[in-house]
């Protein structure tokens, strides 16, 4: 039976990091991800001048409730979403002024409406371009805290970035949220703030975060449950192939390990135990339609594998996945169309339905983006000579995942 051995989460690690460089003493995060996207986190943090030790199977932060250690920085946050969001929200509790930037495809990604939250509490928050989007310079004296209304409709990371700064403001946060995204993200949030000694609670739509700031702590950083759907999906799409994934089971923070659900209701046999979840694929795949708007990281996951399905396979509520590293809906229904599948789109859905056999020896677009080549590396499983322009953008979150899907693949 395959056991894959996940890299940490992305979203646990980033967030772990800001929690750190925020809390009073000296936090140690254990197997965090090591990646494109929080090794810029990580150089960010070094720029704003916080001390990160890093080994292979821990980092330690020093953190400083008082904000950044230097009184002027540059910031590259690279293509990482999380780093070029909540980066500027940290350096704005400090005193100094702080420039951030970011690669091409971060800088068409939209940060409009955090913006305007923080300029609400009074930062002194400038783009130095194009409005809502990097770059940008924090002239930073404190954030006083107190009432904002949130739009989070395209990123609960905006909601996320606010949570955050909550307890480094002087009076607290009470965040009134308009519209939300990817709910169980935020949940990620308000739970590791509690393990790092903060306690947020919810009166409707307004989120109440009280001052006082973080306590230091020794955190373990859960395996990524976006990262594992690949390693799920694969096992479903291969009769009598088992995956098992250890370190995600009942008590899991990510909400992404809800895409099993997706998969059992499709046909594949699920156990989630306490401290690992296994998927076996049983030969059939039915078609559904699923809404994934708390997932939407997964869709690309669902996709790829939906033209083994007996049905049709219609994804619902996912229009925030126009707005990732790519627009990941058309991404995907071209991709699919390349390999001769049969793709309806909506501005927040897609329908695959099944029919035609699969062209082989076709080469996908990845856009750049890390989750279409990992997400149509299953599809290869059964087709074969599927090949990728651009197969290295898998460092963003899994450096070594064609070798790790490779050794899975064998073993199938």
């Amino acid at each position: 039976m395959p056991v894959v051995a996940i890299p940490g989460s992305k979203s646990i690690t980033a967030r772990a990091l800001f929690l750190a460089a925020a809390a009073d003493g000296v936090t140690t995060l254990v197997r965090p991800l090591r990646s494109d996207d929080t090794e810029g986190f990580a150089e960010g943090l070094t720029r704003l001048g916080y001390r990160v030790g890093r080994t292979p199977d821990t980092w330690q932060v020093d953190g400083r409730p008082q904000g950044p250690a230097v009184a002027e920085a540059d910031v590259y946050c690279r293509d990482g979403a999380t780093t070029a969001r909540f980066l500027p929200t940290l350096a704005a509790a400090g005193h100094g002024t702080y420039r951030f930037d970011a690669s091409p495809q971060m800088r068409r990604r939209p940060l409009g409406p955090l913006s305007k939250a923080l300029r609400d509490l009074g930062v002194d928050l400038r783009h130095a371009e194009k409005e809502g989007h990097h770059p940008l310079t924090i002239a930073a004296a404190g954030v006083e805290g107190g009432e904002v209304t949130l739009d989070a409709g395209q990123s609960s990371q905006y909601l996320t970035a606010l949570l955050l700064l909550g307890p480094l403001t002087r009076r607290g946060l009470r965040i009134t949220v308009t519209d939300l995204v990817s709910v169980p993200y935020v949940e990620i949030t308000i739970a590791m703030m509690r393990a790092f000694g903060v306690e947020v609670s919810r009166e409707g739509n307004t989120f109440v975060v009280p001052p006082g700031g973080y306590r230091a702590a020794t955190y373990a950083v859960e395996p990524d449950a976006s990262t594992a759907s690949y390693f799920f999906a694969a096992a479903a799409v291969t009769p009598g192939g088992e995956v098992t994934v250890p370190g995600l089971g009942e008590g899991a923070l990510q909400g992404d390990l809800g895409f099993v659900d997706v998969l059992r209701r499709m046909g594949a046999r699920v156990t989630v135990g306490t401290d690992a979840t296994t998927v076996r694929g049983t030969g059939e795949l039915h078609g559904i339609t699923v809404n994934m708007r708390d997932i939407s990281d997964t869709m690309p996951t669902l996709a790829a594998i939906a033209p083994f399905a007996s049905g049709p396979v219609r994804i619902e509520d996912v229009a925030n996945t126009r707005v990732k590293e790519c627009d990941r809906l058309e991404a995907c229904a071209e991709n699919l169309r390349r390999l001769g599948a049969e793709v309806a789109t909506g501005p927040d859905w897609i329908e695959i339905r099944p029919g035609a056999p699969l062209a082989t020896d076709t080469e996908i677009k990845s856009y750049g983006d890390h989750r279409i080549v990992m997400s149509f590396a299953v599809t290869g499983l059964r087709v074969p000579g599927i090949s990728f322009d651009d197969p290295g953008c898998v460092r963003k979150t899994f450096p070594g995942f064609h070798e790790e899907f490779g050794a899975l693949r064998a073993r199938l």
